[in-house]
Formats: structure tokens, C-alpha cells, sequence
């Protein structure tokens, strides 16, 4: 690999330095620990995603499911359709306004919660890190998405 001159080299460009690297590579990282956790379910991260906000809040629009997990309507319809056809939430058109778009928690959706409840705990016995470690790690992580969004 050829390497620029000693002049021409800004140690702020090099890749580990990066902040957004480190955001990148741990996400993925993250992501790859939650496959094993979430096959005894048959669920892949995006749908837990989804059953997350639904075991919370039971039925959202399309929108707030977006505006929640970062995510258009685009993705997200391929998404909620696939699990519809599993069985696990409900689509409907909101009477009040036949624009939006209601997603319920279906009952087979509501079962996956009991067995979903150990995947956060096994999560963070793989990642080492305490209750306390993680709560502050998440409020940190929240100021910059603040910030940024």
C-alpha cells in the first residue's frame, strides 16, 4: 500500500481516529450479537425492533413506527408486511384519517414477549457491562442523536 509523505499525512483523516468509525463498526458488532438471541424467536433485528415499540405502545401508525426507528415508509412497509403475514401485528387504515396507517400487536406477536425477555440480559452478559454501565452509555448516546437529529 503506498503511503503519502510525511508532510502531506493529517493524523485527524486517519480511520481510527473517526468517531463515526467506531459508532459503524460497534453497531454492526451489536447487531451480529443480537442473531444468535434472536433465532430461538425467528425474528430478525429489524422485526424485533418493531415488537419492541408494539409490546410498548400495542398499536402506532406507520409514521411513529418511522419517526421511532429511523426508518421511511419504504422500508418499513416490505418490513411490516412480512410480519403481518407471520401473524404478529395487525394493518389497518385509521378511520379518522384513511392516510394513515395503524399497526396493532397481533397475539402471536404479544407470545414473543415472554421469550424475548432474557435477550437484553444475555446481551449484556456478552458485552461485560452493568446496568448502570449501559444506562449511562445510553444516555450519552441519546445527547448526540439529539443533537444531530
Amino acid at each position: 500500500m503506498k503511503t503519502l509523505p510525511d508532510s502531506a499525512y493529517n493524523p485527524i483523516l486517519k480511520l481510527d481516529n473517526q468517531l463515526c468509525f467506531s459508532v459503524y463498526a460497534l453497531s454492526r458488532l451489536i447487531t451480529k450479537a443480537y442473531q444468535p438471541l434472536l433465532e430461538s424467536l425467528d425474528v430478525t433485528y429489524p422485526q424485533y425492533l418493531v415488537l419492541l415499540l408494539l409490546w410498548e405502545h400495542e398499536e402506532l401508525s406507520v409514521k411513529q413506527l418511522g419517526e421511532h426507528l429511523l426508518l421511511d415508509s419504504g422500508t418499513l412497509t416490505p418490513l411490516l408486511k412480512r410480519m403481518e403475514q407471520r401473524q404478529w401485528l395487525s394493518r389497518r387504515r385509521d378511520a379518522r384519517d384513511e392516510r394513515s396507517v395503524l399497526v396493532a400487536l397481533a397475539p402471536a406477536g404479544r407470545a414473543l414477549q415472554t421469550q424475548a425477555a432474557q435477550i437484553p440480559v444475555r446481551l449484556a452478559e456478552k458485552m461485560q457491562l452493568t446496568e448502570p454501565e449501559i444506562a449511562g452509555l445510553r444516555t450519552q448516546l441519546r445527547q448526540i442523536m439529539n443533537l444531530l437529529s
